[in-house]
C-alpha cells in the first residue's frame, strides 16, 4: 500500500489520537533503559521509524504515513490488551520455572534438573539507597531511586532474557538466573552464558549514574544438577533451588572482584575450554574468565540459534520479537489462582486495583527480620525439605498475626534464609518493632525444636529502606534494598544461634531493658559501623526484680515545662488524700509522646516525705500478658524484695515482714510469685490454683493494711493500660479497703477496658485528666534548654511549634533530625547585635528563653551565652520528616480504608490547610456526599481539624488544646436510651458541622508531609497543576475590598494566567480595578451639598470646620438610615484568601517549576502581609522571592523589571515600618530606578529635577478638572508603585536633620502628587493631597498645607457613596483627625476621630477602626475627658478581644499605663499591664512595631523609677533603649520617645542624688537631645509641651533656674494654645512650686485625696463604682540640695513628689 497523506480536516484528530497512544506507549516503556527498551518489542525497521517520527507541517498536512500510524496503533493496542491481563501481571513477578511448572499439590514437593546458574551482584545500590533515605528534602523520593535502579537492573534482565535465561530471584541488589537444559547441552549453554556475562559487564564499563555513584557488577557461574523445592501453606507458596550448584555459585561469587566473571570448578569442568581464555585463582579450583576466543570460522548467530532450540520457553516464530512468552499468556483461572500464591498480598491488591508499578515504591521505615536455618544434613533435599516446610508454615502464621510478610526465601548464603518484613505499604501496624521482636523470639523457639535444623539465627533491624518493584517491565519483583537489610543479614551470620537486634530496634521496642543483653561488637563485612548489637533474651521472669522502676531521660535540674496545671491536679488530690482517710486515684491519659512519664517523675519527686512512702513502677506491653504482674511488682517493692540479689535474701525479708500475719506453713504461697523456695506444706499442696490466688490476694491486703498504719502509701504506675485484668481487680478491691493514693498514667485503651478498670475510672474519688499539648512558649523553652542556648531563630521556632503540635516527643525527634542533617549552627549571643543594619539582619531574628529559666544549664555550670542559628541554605518547610514520626503517620494511613487514604493524599498535595472546594476539584471520581462523609470520619479520627473561617483557624493556632478533667462517673449516670444509634447520630451531626466549615487543616503536619511523599513525581505535578488552575481564579482581594490585586494592577504587568479569561471574568476584574457600574448610588445634590455650597469664597477656618463636620454627620446619618446598599454585608476576607489561596498557589507553582509565577505570588503575599501590618511575614516571603529572583537572572523584559521594582518597593516599605530609614531609602530609590523614574542623588540633579517636576506638577494640578483618557493598566501599575515610593521617600528625608534633605523631601512629595494625579484615581489623589499638606505643615508653610487639605475635602464631595467612595470619605475623616492631633488641634481631632471611628464601625472595618481608636485616646487623655476616654478604651479592648488584634491590645495597655502615671487612677492594674508585656513582647507583629513597645517599656521603667526600684528600671529602660534607633514618623513613636526621655530624666535625678561624677555630662547630653527633638520637623507639635517640660526639669536639676522658667513658660503657652489640659495642670503646679520664695518647697502628699479627685470607674469588672487607686510617691530632695549647693548653683524649688492638689495624678 502506498503512503497517502491524510486530509487537512483530519489533522487534529490524527494528532490527538496519536498523542494519546504515544503517551500510553511511553508510560509502558518508562522503566526500560535506552535503546534496548525496544530491541525485542519492535522489529528493527520500526525502531528507526519510531525514533525519527515527528510532526512537520507540509502544505497544511501531517507528514505521517498511514503505515507508520497503523503500526504504532496496532502495536500499542495489542500490547495494552495483553499487559492488562491479570495473569500477565502475575507472571511478570515469577520465573518461567514457576509459570510453566507442573508441581505436585502437596507441600513440600521436590523437582530435579540440570542447568547453569548465574549470580549477578551489583555494587552501589545500597549506598545509593542510603543516600536517598537520609536526604533532607521531600523532593528526593523513591521515584528517582526506582528510575536509577531499574535503568541498570532492567538492562541486565534484558540481556539475560535475550540470551534465553530465566530470572529466578531478585535479592535486593543481586539476582539469580537459570538456564535449564539437558545435561548434554551444558557445554554449549555455558559458552552462551559466558558471552551474556561479558556483555553485561560491557554495559557498565563507562557508565556512571546520575547520582555520581559508580555502578559495577561481579558475576559467578555454576553448572550441574539442581534441586528445586516448593513449599508453603494454603495462603502462600515459595520455591528454592538448592544443591551443590547453588553452593558453588555462592562460593564463586565470594571470590569475584568487580567486573569479574568466575566459573565454579564444576562449571569449568563441563564447559568448552577451547572457547574460553581464563586466569587461574591461587589456591582455588575456580577460574576467572578473561574473554572468549572462538575459532575464525565460528558463527555466533548460528550457535545462538542452535542453543535457543534447547530452551523450552524461548520466544520464536511469530513471537520472536518478544522478550518472554509469558507476556502473551492467555487467561487461565486455574493457573492464575496457582500463581497468586507465589505473590505477596500487597502486590495482588495492586494488580486488582490496576495501579501503576511505581505506586508501591517507597523509601519507607520498616522492620527487617532475617531468619537463617542451618541444617544437620544440608546436602539432602528430601531431608531438609520437610524442615523448611514446617519452619515456613510456622513463620508465615506468626507474621500474619502482626501484618508481617515473608518477602524472599533463598539459599544464596549458608543455610536457608527468610527475609521477613514488617511495615510494607498498607501493612503498617502500631508497635511494629515490639511485634517483630516478639515474632523473632517465637520463631526462634519453634525452629530450634524442628527436627534436622541445627542452628537458628535471627537478625532484626529497623530503619528506612527502599521498598519497591525492581527489574524489567516483563520480569520484576517486589523487594527491599538498604543498609538495614544488609545489617540484619550480617548480624544473622556473625551472631549465630541467637536473636540479635540493632540499637534502633532496641530503643524503639519499649520493652524492658532486662529483655536484652548487649553483645561484644564484631567487624562485619560490608558494614562500616552497626552500632551496639543486642541479644533479645525474651521473657525471663527470674530477672524482673528491680527492673521495673519508673525512669526518665530528663536530666537533673531540667524543669517540667508546660505542665503546671497537671501538677496542680496532683497537689489538690494529694491534699485531699492527706486530710481524709479515703483512697484517691489520679489518672493522666495522653497519647504516646505527651510526656506522661515526665509528669510522674516530677510527681514522685514532689511526693517524697517522711510521712509516706512512694513506690513508682513502669509497665510495658508484655506486662499485660502476665497474670497479676503489676501487683507482683508493687508488692515486691512494698516488701523490699526489689533490691535483693539472691532468693535467700528475699526469703529472709519475707519472713521478717509477714511473721505476725501468716503461719509459716503458708509461706510457700510466695514461691512462684517471688521466686523463693519455702518448703511446700501439705495444706498448700492440696489447694487449687484459684484458691491459692485468693489466699495470696487476702495476704497482700493484710500486708498493705499493716503498712499504711505505719506510713501512707503512694503508688505511681506508668503506662497502666498494660495492667493485667487480675491486677485491676485487686486494685479495685484495694481502693475500697485500704486508704492509698494511686497515681497512674496511660495511653487511651485500644479496646474496652476490663470491668475493674472501668469501675476505678468511674469511682467518685478518681480524678481523670486528659492531657493536652504543651503551649508554644513551652516548646520554645524546651528547644532552648535542649540546645543549651539563650535563643533560637523565629523560623526554627515556627517550624518546631507547628511540626510538634505541642507534643514533646515530636519536638525532640524533629530537633534530632535537624542535628543529624547539621543544619544548626551556634554562635555567641553578642553576634545578634549588629551595628551595620542590612536587609539580611533587619530583624533580630531570635525568640528568647523565658526569663527565669536562664539558670538551668545542661552541659556545664556556665551561663548560657550562645544562640542557635540555621545554615544559610536550609529550607525547613521542605525537610522530610524524621523516620520515627513518619512511621507513626504511616501506621495511621495504613489503618484507613483505601478511599480515605486517597482523600488524605490528595489533601496533602494542597498543603497543610485546604478548602473542601479545592479538595473536591482534585479528588478523582468522587461525589460531594461521599467526600463530606469521608471528611467527617477523618475529623472524628483526628486526622483533620475543621474551621468555619480563617479567624477560627488563626485563633486555634495561637494556643494548643489544654488538659482537662473527664468525669466518667457523671457520664455513666446519663440515660442510655438510644445508645445503639448514638454513633450514627454523632456522625450525622459531625457531617452537618463539616458542611458548614470552609477550611480544614491536618492535625499533624507530619501526616501531610508523609502522605505527600507517597505520590510519584509525575502525579505530584499533575495534581499541583490542577490545584493551581483552580486557585488562580480566586487569587485576589476579597469582594469586600473590590477583588483587586494586593499589588495594584499586578496581573496586568505579568503573564501568569494558566486559564483563559471569559468575558465575565474580564468584566469582574476590570470592575475590581476601578471601573464603576452605572447603577452605583450617587447622593443627590439636595442630600450632599456641592463644593461651592460647602466652601464659598472668603470662608473662615472656623466655618470650614463646621462645614466639614456637618458633611461627615450627614454621611453618618445616610449610612445609618439609607436603604441603599452602601454598607458591606460582610467583613474583609483578605486574610483568609491569603492563607488558603495565594500562599498555596505560590507553593504549587514552585512545585511545578514555574518560578516566574511563584515570584508573582510571593510578591502578592508580601504586599498582603504589609496591608495586614505583619512586617515579619512580609520579610519572610520577600526572602522567598529574592531566592527566585536570583535564579531567574537579569532578564531585560518589562515585566521582569516591574517585578524587580515591586520587590524593592516592598522591601523599602518593610524597612520603613521597621524604622531603618537609610536602608528603606536605598531600596525605594532602587525601585524608582527600575521604574524608569530615577530620583536625584546630588544637589545639582536635585535642582534640575525640581525645576522640571515643578512645571509638571502645576500642569497636572491645573489640568485635573479636565477630562482625559485614563492611563493603560501597565502604566497604572507603574504609577501606583511610584506613588508609594515617593510617599515614603519624602517622610524619610523629612526625618533627617541635614539642611538640604528638605529639598529632597519637597521633590518627593511633589512627585507623589503628580503621580497620583496621573492615575486619575480618587483615593490616590486625596491621599497625595493630605500627604502634601502634612509635608508643608512639618515644614511650617501654613497657607500651603491648609490649601491642600481643602482640596482633599473638595475631592470627596461628589464621590459615589458606595464601595470605595464611602471608604475614601471615611479615610479622609480619619486622616484629617490624625493630622489635627499631631498639629495640636485637640478639639478638632476628637470631633473628627469620633466620627471616623463611627464610620469605620458602620463599614465593618475593624483594622481601620482600631487605628482611629488608638490615636483618639491621646487627645481625650490630654483633654482630661476621662469618661469619653474610658468609653473609647472599652471599644478598643472589645475590638482587640473580638478580632484577636495584638496591636490594639498593646495600645490599650499603653494608654492604661499613661492613665496610671499621669491621670492618677487605675483602669487596668500595673500587674496586668506587665503580664501583657511579658506574654506579648515576642509576638511577631508587636515586636516589629517599635513605637508601641518603646512606649510600654518606657512607662514600666518610669513606674519602677518612681518606686526607686532601679534594678527593674534598668531592665525595661535598656529594652526601650534598643528600640530608640528604629525611628518611625508616627505618633506612637513620638509618644514612646517622650516616655523614654522622661525615664532618662528620672535616672539623671538619681545620679545627682548619689553625687555621680557623670551626672553633669549626662544632664548636658540629655538637654541637647531634648532640644534636638523639639527642633526636628517630624516631632509633632502635640508633644512639644511635654518635651519643654522635661527640659525645664533638667535645667532645674542642673541649677539653671533662668532657662527652667523659660521652658516652663513656653510649655504653658503651647499647652494653652492646644487646649492640653493635663499638661497645663502639671505645668501650672510645678511653676508655682518652682518660684515659691526662691527656695525649695517640700510637698507632702495627703494620704486622703480630696473628693473631687476620686473618679468613678465604670465599664470595668462588674460595673460597680469603686474608688480609684492613687499613685503617691515622694522623692527626698535633701541629697539633691546638698549636691547643688556644693556646685554653688541656685536651686529653684521643684518637688519631685506627687502633689495631691494637682488634678489628674503624679508628675516625675
Amino acid at each position: 500500500m502506498s503512503s497517502p497523506l491524510w486530509p487537512v480536516t483530519n489533522n487534529c484528530v490524527i494528532l490527538a489520537v496519536f498523542y494519546i497512544c504515544h503517551r500510553n506507549l511511553q508510560m509502558h516503556l518508562l522503566s526500560l533503559p535506552g535503546d534496548h527498551k525496544l530491541r525485542k518489542i519492535c522489529p528493527s525497521p520500526q525502531i528507526t521509524l519510531f525514533k525519527r517520527m515527528e510532526w512537520r507541517p507540509v502544505r497544511g498536512l501531517c507528514a505521517v504515513t498511514i503505515q507508520s500510524w497503523t503500526f504504532v496503533w496496532n502495536m500499542n493496542t495489542q500490547r495494552q490488551v495483553l499487559q492488562d491481563r491479570a495473569i500477565v501481571k502475575l507472571a511478570a513477578h515469577l520465573p518461567d520455572l514457576i509459570v510453566y511448572g507442573d508441581f505436585s499439590p502437596e507441600r513440600h514437593s521436590v523437582d530435579y534438573f540440570d542447568g547453569v546458574l548465574m549470580f549477578v551482584d551489583i555494587s552501589g545500590f545500597t549506598a545509593m539507597t542510603e543516600k536517598f533515605s537520609t536526604a533532607m528534602y521531600m523532593d528526593r523520593g523513591a521515584e528517582q531511586l526506582v528510575e536509577i535502579l531499574n535503568y541498570y537492573i532492567s538492562a541486565i534482565v534484558e540481556k539475560v532474557l535475550i540470551f534465553g535465561g530465566d530470572i529466578l530471584k531478585f535479592a535486593g541488589d543481586s539476582l539469580l538466573a537459570l538456564w535449564k537444559v539437558e545435561r548434554r547441552q551444558l557445554k554449549n549453554i555455558i559458552t552462551l552464558v559466558i558471552k551474556c556475562s561479558l556483555e553485561i559487564h560491557g554495559l557498565f564499563e563507562t557508565q556512571e549514574s546520575e547520582e555520581g555513584l559508580d555502578i559495577r557488577v561481579k558475576i559467578a557461574l555454576a553448572a550441574g544438577h539442581i534441586t528445586m523445592l516448593v513449599f508453603g501453606d494454603e495462603t502462600r507458596n515459595f520455591f528454592l533451588v538448592i544443591g551443590q550448584v547453588v553452593d558453588d555459585v555462592r562460593l564463586a561469587q565470594n571470590m569475584a572482584q568487580m567486573n569479574d566473571v568466575i566459573l565454579s570448578p564444576n562449571c569449568w569442568q563441563l564447559c568448552d575450554r577451547s572457547m574460553i581464555e581464563i586466569e587461574r585463582i591461587p589456591d582455588e579450583r575456580a577460574v576467572k574468565v578473561n574473554f572468549l576466543k572462538p575459532p575464525p570460522t565460528f558463527n555466533f548467530d548460528e550457535f545462538f540459534t542452535k542453543c535457543m532450540t534447547f530452551m523450552d520457553y524461548y520466544p520464536s516464530g511469530d513471537h520472536k520479537d518478544l522478550l518472554r512468552l509469558a507476556c502473551i499468556l492467555e487467561s487461565n483461572p486455574e493457573l492464575e489462582s496457582s500463581l497468586q500464591k507465589y505473590v505477596m498480598e500487597s502486590i495482588l491488591k495492586q494488580i486488582d486495583d490496576k495501579q501503576l508499578r511505581g505506586y508501591l515504591s517507597e523509601l519507607r521505615p520498616v522492620t527487617i527480620v532475617f531468619v537463617n536455618l542451618m541444617f544437620k544434613e544440608q546436602e539432602k533435599a528430601e531431608v531438609i525439605g520437610s524442615a523448611i516446610q514446617d519452619a515456613c508454615v510456622y513463620i508465615n502464621s506468626v507474621l500474619r498475626v502482626f501484618r508481617g510478610q515473608i518477602n524472599k526465601v533463598f539459599m544464596f548464603d549458608k543455610g536457608c534464609s527468610f527475609l521477613c518484613v514488617f511495615g510494607f505499604p498498607g501493612e503498617k501496624a502500631p508497635d511494629e518493632v515490639t511485634h517483630a521482636l516478639e515474632s523473632a523470639v517465637d520463631i526462634f523457639d519453634f525452629c530450634s525444636q524442628v527436627h534436622k535444623i541445627h542452628t537458628v539465627s535471627i537478625g532484626v533491624t529497623s530503619g528506612i529502606v527502599f521498598c519497591g518493584i525492581v527489574g524489567h517491565s516483563v520480569r520484576h519483583e517486589y523487594t527491599v534494598i538498604g543498609q538495614k537489610v544488609n545489617v540484619a543479614a550480617r548480624m544473622m551470620m556473625y551472631y549465630p544461634g541467637i536473636v540479635t537486634c540493632d540499637s534502633i530496634t532496641y530503643n524503639s521496642s519499649y520493652l524492658p531493658a532486662y529483655f536484652f543483653k548487649e553483645l561484644p561488637k564484631k567487624v562485619m563485612k560490608g558494614v562500616a559501623d552497626s552500632g551496639p548489637v543486642y541479644q533479645c533474651l525474651g521473657l525471663n521472669e527470674k530477672v524482673m526484680f528491680g527492673m521495673a522502676y519508673l525512669t526518665s531521660n530528663r536530666k537533673e535540674g531540667y524543669p517540667l515545662l508546660g505542665r503546671d496545671e497537671e501538677i496542680k491536679y496532683f497537689m489538690c488530690t494529694m491534699r485531699e488524700f492527706l486530710i481524709s482517710n479515703c483512697s484517691r486515684v489520679l489518672m493522666y491519659e495522653g497519647l504516646s509522646g505527651y510526656g506522661k512519664s515526665q509528669i510522674l517523675m516530677e510527681i514522685e519527686r514532689l511526693a517524697q516525705s517522711k510521712n509516706h512512702r512512694t513506690i513508682a513502677i513502669a509497665l510495658t506491653k508484655v506486662s499485660f500478658h502476665q497474670n497479676f504482674y503489676t501487683i507482683q511488682i508493687l508488692m515486691a517493692n512494698v516488701l523490699g524484695l526489689d533490691t535483693c540479689k539472691h532468693y535467700k535474701e528475699r526469703q529472709s525479708n519475707l519472713q521478717n515482714k509477714v511473721k505476725t500475719l501468716l503461719d509459716e506453713k503458708f509461706y510457700c504461697l510466695f514461691n512462684d510469685i517471688f521466686h523463693v523456695q519455702f518448703p511446700i506444706s501439705r495444706e498448700v499442696s492440696t489447694m487449687s490454683t484459684l484458691r491459692r490466688q485468693k489466699e495470696l490476694e487476702a495476704l497482700f491486703m493484710k500486708i498493705l493494711k499493716q503498712t499504711v498504719k505505719e506510713k501512707r502509701i503512694i503508688f505511681i504506675i506508668d503506662e497502666c493500660q498494660f495492667v493485667d485484668s487480675a491486677s485491676w481487680a485487686f486494685l479495685e478491691e484495694l481502693i475500697r479497703t485500704v486508704p492509698v493514693f494511686i497515681i497512674m498514667s496511660l495511653s487511651p485503651f485500644l479496646d474496652m477496658p476490663c470491668a475493674a478498670a472501668s469501675t476505678i475510672m468511674k469511682n467518685r474519688n478518681t480524678t481523670y485528666v486528659t492531657l493536652g499539648a504543651v503551649q508554644p512558649k513551652d516548646i520554645r523553652n524546651k528547644v532552648c534548654l535542649d540546645l543549651n542556648v539563650s535563643g533560637i531563630p523565629k523560623e526554627l521556632n515556627s517550624y518546631l511549634v507547628e511540626g510538634s503540635c505541642g507534643i514533646p516527643f515530636y519536638c525532640e525527634e524533629l530537633l534530632k533530625n535537624l542535628e543529624h542533617h547539621r543544619v544548626l549552627v551556634f554562635q555567641p549571643m553578642e553576634a545578634e547585635e549588629k551595628a551595620n543594619v542590612t536587609w539580611n539582619n533587619l530583624f533580630k531574628n531570635y525568640t528568647k528563653l523565658t526569663e527565669g529559666l536562664e539558670t538551668v544549664t545542661l552541659r556545664d555550670a556556665k551561663d548560657i551565652k550562645e544562640v542557635c542559628n540555621l545554615t544559610g541554605d536550609v529550607r525547613l518547610k521542605n525537610l522530610s520528616p524524621p523516620a520515627s514520626l513518619k512511621e507513626i503517620s504511616l501506621v495511621q494511613l495504613d489503618s484507613m480504608s483505601l478511599s480515605h487514604q486517597m482523600l488524605v493524599r490528595c489533601a496533602a498535595i494542597i498543603g497543610l490547610n485546604f478548602t473542601p472546594d479545592l479538595l473536591f476539584e482534585i479528588l478523582p471520581c468522587w461525589n460531594l456526599k461521599m467526600m463530606i462523609k469521608a471528611l467527617a470520619m477523618l475529623v472524628k479520627s483526628n486526622i483533620f481539624y475543621c474551621f468555619r473561617n480563617g479567624k477560627e483557624l488563626r485563633m486555634a493556632l495561637k494556643q494548643n488544646a489544654a488538659s482537662f478533667e473527664v468525669h466518667y462517673r457523671s457520664l455513666s449516670l446519663k440515660p442510655t436510651e438510644g445508645i445503639p444509634h448514638g454513633h450514627q447520630e454523632q456522625l450525622r451531626e459531625l457531617e452537618s458541622e463539616v458542611i458548614e466549615c470552609h477550611i480544614f487543616r491536618f492535625c499533624r503536619p507530619v501526616m501531610q508531609k508523609t502522605a505527600y511523599e507517597l505520590w510519584l513525581k509525575d502525579q505530584k505535578k499533575a495534581m499541583h497543576l490542577k490545584c493551581a488552575c483552580f486557585l488562580e481564579e480566586n487569587a485576589h482581594k476579597c469582594s469586600r475590598c473590590r477583588s483587586g490585586d494586593f499589588v495594584p494592577y499586578h496581573h496586568f504587568t505579568v503573564d501568569i494566567r494558566l486559564n483563559t479569561l471569559d468575558m465575565d471574568t474580564i468584566r469582574k476584574m476590570a470592575k475590581s480595578q476601578g471601573f464603576k457600574a452605572e447603577e452605583e448610588i450617587i447622593f443627590s445634590k439636595i442630600e450632599i451639598p456641592k463644593k461651592s455650597e460647602i466652601f464659598p469664597e472668603n470662608i473662615s477656618s472656623e466655618e470650614i470646620r463646621e462645614k466639614v463636620l456637618s458633611f461627615f454627620d450627614a454621611i453618618i446619618i445616610k449610612m445609618r438610615t439609607s436603604e441603599a446598599d452602601i454598607i458591606p454585608l460582610e467583613s474583609c476576607q483578605c486574610e483568609d484568601i491569603l492563607e488558603v489561596v495565594t500562599m498555596p498557589l505560590a507553593h504549587h507553582f514552585l512545585a511545578l517549576g514555574e518560578k516566574n509565577k511563584a515570584l508573582y505570588y510571593f510578591l502578592e503575599i508580601a504586599s498582603a502581609y504589609l496591608i495586614l501590618s505583619d512586617n515579619y511575614m512580609a520579610y519572610v516571603y520577600l526572602n522567598e522571592g529574592e531566592r527566585l529572583l536570583k535564579t531567574l537572572g537579569k532578564e531585560k523584559s518589562w515585566s521582569h523589571m516591574f517585578e524587580s521594582a515591586t520587590f524593592y518597593s516592598l522591601k523599602g516599605q518593610v524597612c520603613f515600618n521597621m524604622g531603618q530609614m537609610t536602608l528603606a531609602r536605598k531600596m525605594l530609590r532602587k525601585a524608582l530606578k527600575l521604574l524608569n523614574h530615577k530620583f536625584p542623588s546630588n544637589f545639582i540633579s536635585l535642582f534640575l529635577q525640581t525645576h522640571v517636576e515643578s512645571n509638571r506638577f502645576f500642569h497636572y494640578v491645573d489640568q485635573q478638572a479636565q477630562e482625559s483618557l485614563p492611563p493603560g493598566k501597565k502604566r497604572l501599575a507603574q504609577l501606583y508603585q511610584q506613588t508609594t515610593c515617593f510617599s515614603l521617600l519624602w517622610r524619610i528625608y523629612t526625618l533627617n536633620d541635614f539642611f538640604h534633605y528638605k529639598y529632597y523631601a519637597h521633590l518627593a512629595a511633589m512627585m507623589q502628587v503628580k503621580s497620583a494625579l496621573e492615575t486619575q484615581d480618587n483615593f490616590q489623589i486625596i491621599k497625595a493631597y493630605l500627604d502634601y499638606s502634612v509635608h508643608h505643615q512639618l515644614a511650617g508653610y501654613q497657607g500651603t498645607w491648609s490649601k491642600y487639605e481643602v482640596m482633599a475635602i473638595k475631592q470627596i464631595i461628589n464621590l459615589p457613596l458606595k464601595g470605595e467612595g464611602i471608604e475614601i470619605v471615611t479615610y479622609v475623616a480619619d486622616t484629617l483627625g490624625y493630622n489635627k492631633l499631631l498639629a495640636g488641634h485637640l478639639e478638632l481631632a476628637i470631633d473628627l476621630g469620633s466620627r471616623a471611628q463611627m464610620m469605620w464601625g458602620l463599614l465593618q472595618n475593624p483594622n481601620n477602626r482600631y487605628k482611629v481608636l488608638s490615636w483618639l485616646t491621646r487627645p481625650l487623655f490630654l483633654k482630661n475627658r476621662h469618661k469619653q476616654l474610658i468609653q473609647t478604651l472599652g471599644w478598643l479592648w472589645d475590638l482587640s478581644v473580638l478580632e484577636e488584634h495584638i496591636l490594639s491590645k498593646a495600645v490599650f495597655y499603653f494608654s492604661c499605663m499613661d492613665i496610671m502615671l499621669y491621670s492618677g487612677f487605675v483602669y487596668r492594674t500595673f500587674e496586668e499591664c506587665l503580664e501583657f508585656i511579658h506574654q506579648s513582647e515576642d509576638n511577631r507583629i508587636l515586636n516589629f512595631h517599635s513605637g508601641v513597645l518603646l512606649g510600654l517599656y518606657s512607662c514600666v521603667a518610669i513606674w519602677y523609677a518612681r518606686l526607686q526600684d532601679w534594678d527593674c528600671f534598668h531592665v525595661f529602660f535598656n529594652k526601650a533603649k534598643n528600640l530608640v534607633p528604629r525611628k518611625t514618623p508616627t505618633a506612637l513613636y513620638s509618644q514612646g520617645i517622650c516616655r523614654y526621655l522622661e525615664g532618662q530624666v528620672l535616672y539623671l535625678q538619681k545620679q545627682i542624688e548619689e553625687h555621680s561624677e557623670w551626672a553633669q555630662d549626662a544632664g548636658v547630653v540629655l538637654l541637647q537631645n531634648l532640644e534636638t527633638l523639639v527642633a526636628q520637623n517630624t516631632t509633632a507639635i502635640i508633644f512639644h509641651p511635654r518635651l519643654y517640660h522635661l527640659m525645664a526639669y533638667v535645667c532645674l536639676l542642673m541649677g539653671n533656674g533662668q532657662n527652667c522658667d523659660l521652658f516652663l513658660n513656653t510649655a504653658l503657652q503651647i499647652s494653652e494654645t492646644q487646649g492640653n489640659v493635663l499638661e497645663k495642670c502639671w505645668l501650672s503646679m510645678n511653676k508655682e512650686v518652682a518660684v515659691c520664695g526662691g527656695r525649695p518647697c517640700e510637698v507632702h502628699p495627703d494620704p486622703h485625696p480630696p473628693a473631687s479627685l476620686v473618679r468613678e470607674k465604670r465599664g470595668v469588672g462588674d460595673g460597680v463604682s469603686t474608688c480609684v487607686t492613687w499613685l503617691l510617691h515622694t522623692y527626698t530632695s535633701a541629697t539633691l540640695k546638698s549636691f547643688l549647693r556644693q556646685r554653688e548653683r541656685p536651686l529653684s524649688a521643684l518637688s519631685s513628689g506627687v502633689t495631691e492638689h494637682l488634678k489628674g495624678g503624679s508628675e516625675f
